[in-house]
């Protein structure tokens, strides 16, 4: 197997994710890292997110939205996707790992996880419409 060879940017890359939890899109990566790294192309940085993707440093969150979203964090889990302003948000909760059980018992073919997302209101945007609503204002 080929050694990969350092890279200051990929390293930047994994330094800027590993803070985050709001599971940046590739263009938000991408702007951050121009401050660092001003003639970085943004082939690199989709580029670099794929290797540590397919490296299993980092994870791509797929939100139906056609925009891919990218986790620091690798272990199983859940996520919560707000239908208002589109934030990305990890579930603290345990994973349901019977239903890839029950999955491969009906399915002939080999399940290898599963992923789960969930839909509705943030926090934060539940308040807005709660302060609009309280004005008067239809949303």
């Amino acid at each position: 197997m080929k050694t990969l060879k350092y890279s200051r940017q990929r390293e930047s890359i994994k330094e800027f994710l590993a803070g985050r939890k709001d599971h940046p899109t590739a263009d938000v990566v991408y702007m951050n890292i121009r401050q660092l790294y001003p003639n970085i192309s943004l082939g690199t940085v989709y580029r670099n997110l794929s290797l540590l993707v397919s490296l299993g440093e980092i994870q791509r969150v797929s939100c139906g939205d056609g925009v891919e979203h990218f986790d620091p964090n690798t272990a199983s889990h859940y996520h919560f996707i707000c239908r208002e302003c589109g934030k990305v948000q990890d579930v603290p909760m345990e994973t349901a790992d019977h239903l890839e059980k029950s999955a491969a018992e009906r399915f002939d073919g080999s399940i290898e996880g599963h992923t789960a997302l969930f839909y509705g209101v943030c926090r934060s945007c539940r308040e807005k419409i709660q302060k609009g609503l309280d004005k008067g204002k239809v949303m």
